[in-house]
Formats: structure tokens, sequence, C-alpha cells
């Protein structure tokens, strides 16, 4: 089978896309159909910034914000995101704030630390959580735990895309949705359904990338 990655860009802004590449791939946690690549809005500049700015629209007038902890290779997107939302403005509630952008240590295969100098700046304070791509929540669940744990408060969690609505019983924002990719499907590994029709892997997946199996 050839595999072929495909552009989807968002309906909102089509300088933001991803892209996709249908197949059979497993994830840390669960087989699914369709891979993800979330790298161009990741790693480019330009891209990032339109990114950013979509997603901060659902908090610069509600939301307080301290501190965004990025997961998935998604510091760059969180940089932006800080900087829009402390920018100047009457509708800012975070305006002229020094945010902080900061990324978990994962230990321990995925237990989520911050050492010392950064712990300071997720206790006390209003924590957003950016993650790349949602499938089942379990990483944003365990960053959400790490944050309580550090004392920190979380009022807001989104994605690139998020195959679901709502993690820890909080709306996740997202510019990609399983509105835009309806065929989208993320199966236990015990149950997936390609495994028991004798499909084999096509790749292994995470935020880093894929390598073909």
């Amino acid at each position: 089978m050839e595999l072929r990655l495909e552009n989807l860009r968002s309906p909102q802004n089509t300088k933001v896309r991803i892209k996709i590449m249908k197949g059979h791939f497993a994830t840390e946690h669960t087989h699914v159909n369709t891979y993800i690549d979330i790298s161009t809005v990741t790693n480019r500049c330009h891209q990032a910034r339109e990114a950013a700015m979509l997603l901060a629209e659902n908090y610069q007038m509600s939301t307080k914000i301290d501190t965004i902890i990025c997961l998935d290779g998604t510091r760059l997107i969180g940089a932006f995101m800080a900087e829009t939302l402390a920018g100047s403005g009457i509708s800012n509630v975070n305006g002229g704030e020094n945010i902080s952008v900061i990324t978990p240590e994962i230990i321990n295969r995925r237990q989520m630390v911050f050492r010392d100098n950064t712990k300071r700046m997720v206790e006390g304070k209003n924590i957003l959580i950016l993650a790349g791509s949602i499938t089942t929540g379990e990483s944003v669940l365990q960053a959400t735990s790490a944050a309580i744990y550090y004392k920190g408060a979380v009022t807001g969690i989104c994605a690139i895309f998020s195959n679901i609505s709502k993690v820890a019983g909080m709306t996740v924002h997202s510019i990609f949705t399983s509105k835009e990719l309806p065929d989208y499907k993320s199966y236990s590994i015990i149950d997936c359904p390609l495994c028991k029709q004798g499909r084999k892997l096509d790749a292994l997946v995470n935020s880093y990338g894929y390598s073909l199996l």
C-alpha cells in the first residue's frame, strides 16, 4: 500500500494546515486509521503564528492565563499565543502580563514533572494546556494532574486537533476536530478491527512524527 500525506486546511484560516495520511497506525495508547502530521504548524513561524491567533481567540476576552504548558512540541505556538494573549487592547484580560511558556519533563515513560526552576511558574498560577493532537485525552489528563500536583489551576485546554470535545470535564478548543476528519477512528489496542482483519501496521506514530514499518 502506498502511503501519501495530504493537506488539510482550516476552514477558519486557510493559512493553517495539517497533513493527514490514511492507513493503520499505532500510537502509544491506541491504534488509529489516520495519521495527523502537525509539523507544519509546530515548526514554521508563519503558520504557528496563525494557529496561535486562532486558538487565542477562545481565551482573550474571558480567561485569565499566567502559564501555558506545551505538549507535543507546540512551544512555538505557545509563545505566539502568549504574545497574542498579553497584547495591548481593552478586550485582552491578560493584556500586559508576562505569560510563561513551559514544557514538562517526562520521566518513567509518562510521568510529567517540573523542576525547581520552572515549578514556580505553575504554583498558584492559572494554567492553559496546549496539545498538538488529542486522541484519547490521556496525555492531557496527565498534564492536568501534574499542574494540580504543583498547585496550579487549569483554566483552559486547547489543541491543534482533538478527537474529543472534553477532557477532565473541561471543553477542548481545537482548530481541527472530527468535523473536518469525519472518517478518523481510534481503537483500543486489544480491540482494533484493522488488526482483527489481519491488516499489518503501516507505521508507529507519535508527536515527533512517523516511522514506517
